[in-house]
């Protein structure tokens, strides 16, 4: 495809772009995993950058309380219920019909993740839960291509790029080895028990939070698929808005010091469905049961419980949680054990039983 450079006229201007910069952005194939809050604004820049190939994955569909923050949406998606893999695509080629973008509506997991990344040059975070990205963590280190990671709830945030030491020598975006980086699990070498993490959808977030954070994703990877990974951050940056603090912590240590199992010893845990949890449908109950094969820790039932009582009532004990919870306009029922063990009913899909336990439990 023969492509307009003038609508990139003002970045191709930056000395670290150029039109080499701008050929090799044109050329590039960037894999956005989720298209939420994080997502949308990341689908949205990359896309008016020039980045010529965007493949956005979102398992989940449109409600009206995501307009507030996913900027890609509008009211009449929310009424046709287009899932939001595919109204991003809708959205992006008015925004610049000379890329190509591919819309996945599929729950990414260890059984397909490769197949829908085969051709990617560079990963970014728009995920909401923290399984997943170990996954894709174990996928780009595992075949040497670099991964964004992000992360917003709250009022707060924080992102860290990722450039592998087993980066592939045939790719042509290879980097040197010098500014490799510690990947995801460097630093959080294990997952945090279920229910301890904070959801958007049990503590909110605010659209500054997320956009502060999905800017900074994009500059760096614009940074990598340019060719510029001198200056590439090194660090873990955290934010709090509310507080007024930007935070920048050094971690470029984080590999050496520590025993990573995923890029020091090459245990890809999460991609070989080693780690992580498992789905069976419960047959004749319309449920199913998600179980974490990892723990880090036992459950704060109570601490979830607090959270969970915004979206409704909740019935806890020392050994269970049980709560009633709408999504997408569906009631589901949502039992949590003490050993991390879940039934979501309501449903017979894995993928949509994973993104409520997501959502409303976290991890």
């Amino acid at each position: 495809m023969n492509h307009d450079l003038e609508r990139y006229q003002r970045q191709m201007l930056l000395a670290g772009i150029g039109e080499g910069g701008q050929r090799r952005l044109l050329e590039s194939t960037v894999m956005i995993l989720g298209c939420g809050a994080l997502g949308c604004v990341v689908a949205d820049l990359l896309a008016r950058a020039g980045v010529g190939h965007l493949i956005i994955a979102d398992r989940d569909y449109i409600e009206l309380s995501n307009l507030q923050r996913q900027v890609l949406f509008d009211e009449r998606d929310v009424e046709e219920g287009i899932p939001k893999a595919e109204a991003a695509r809708r959205r992006i080629a008015s925004i610049n019909a000379e890329i190509r973008v591919t819309a996945i509506v599929d729950d990414i997991n260890y059984g397909n993740i490769e197949r829908y990344a085969a051709g990617v040059d560079l990963f970014v975070d728009g995920l909401d839960n923290i399984e997943a990205r170990y996954l894709v963590n174990d996928l780009a280190v595992k075949s040497g291509r670099p991964y964004i990671y992000g992360a917003a709830v709250g009022t707060t945030g924080m992102t860290m790029p990722v450039l592998p030491h087993t980066a592939k020598q045939s790719s042509a975006w290879e980097q040197p080895d010098n500014f490799a980086t510690p990947c995801f699990r460097c630093l959080f070498e294990e997952a945090p028990p279920p229910g301890s993490s904070a959801t958007c959808d049990t503590v909110g977030v605010i659209g500054p939070a997320v956009g502060v954070i999905a800017n900074l994703q994009v500059a760096e990877a614009l940074k990598i698929l340019t060719g510029n990974y001198a200056r590439v951050s090194r660090t873990l940056l955290t934010l709090d808005l509310w507080a007024s603090e930007i935070l920048q912590l050094k971690v470029s240590d984080a590999r050496e010091s520590g025993n990573c199992p995923c890029c020091k010893r090459q245990q890809y845990e999460y991609l070989d469905g080693v780690a992580g949890s498992s789905a069976d449908t419960l047959c004749g109950r319309n449920a199913v049961q998600l179980r974490h094969r990892q723990q880090a820790g036992g459950i704060d039932l109570d601490a979830l419980a607090t959270r969970l009582r915004k979206q409704g009532a909740v019935n806890s004990n020392e050994f269970m949680l049980r709560t009633e919870l709408t999504d997408n306009g569906q009631r589901f029922e949502l039992t949590l054990f003490n050993d991390g063990r879940a039934i979501i009913k309501g449903t017979n899909d894995a993928s949509v039983a994973r993104s409520v336990f997501a959502k409303y439990v976290g991890s």
